[in-house]
């Protein structure tokens, strides 16, 4: 597996999108890759309590990260 690659593509990713987090006072973190390819993330600031932050995982973040690292299988925000 290769994990460091995979963690930069990853990366490349969320910052790719961070910037559209930060203008309304978000962030995300990558928190783990789980060896099934389980991205876990963390919504930071408005992000974590937003009422929009399931629409952001899903077409902002889940997005990105597939299109970078399409062997990931799911992201998930914990």
């Amino acid at each position: 597996m290769h994990t460091n690659n995979l963690q930069e593509r990853i990366e490349e990713a969320l910052n790719q999108i961070r910037p559209f987090l930060e203008a309304d006072g978000g962030n995300v973190s990558l928190v783990e890759i789980t060896p099934d390819f389980v991205a876990k993330v963390k919504l930071m600031g408005s992000c974590s309590s937003c009422s929009m932050s399931h629409m952001t995982m899903k077409a902002g973040i889940e997005d990105a990260i597939r299109k970078n690292a399409s062997e990931i299988t799911a992201v998930i925000a914990v």
